[in-house]
């Protein structure tokens, strides 16, 4: 839940710790997204992505670190390089197969 008590992310079912805190920090990463805070929202989505790669938050965390960059600097750039990395780094994810449209 953000401060004003929506909620902006919900995770049902049992989890791993690396899996649990991955989804509590994409949690805070989602409330600065959702609040237009385009570079807190990059820098939260950046930490995710590098701390819990080998988690199912990681791609997600890069796509949206992406998408993050995009709408702070509207540099479309930004969605090329995310769909190549999730290609590359995660090739089996719904988030590589999400951000295969920004591939050129």
């Amino acid at each position: 839940m953000d401060p004003k008590g929506t909620e902006r992310l919900r995770v049902e079912g049992y989890l791993s710790k690396s899996e649990f805190r991955a989804q509590l920090e994409m949690g805070l990463a989602r409330i600065a997204f959702m609040h237009k805070q385009w570079a807190e929202a990059e820098r939260r989505y950046a930490e995710v992505a590098e701390r819990y790669s080998k988690t199912l938050a990681g791609p997600e965390a890069v796509y949206w670190r992406g998408v993050s960059r995009y709408k702070g600097a509207k540099d479309h750039t930004a969605l090329g390089a995310v769909a190549k990395e999730l290609k590359e780094k995660y090739p089996g994810s719904v988030w590589a197969l999400k951000a295969s449209i920004w591939l050129e």
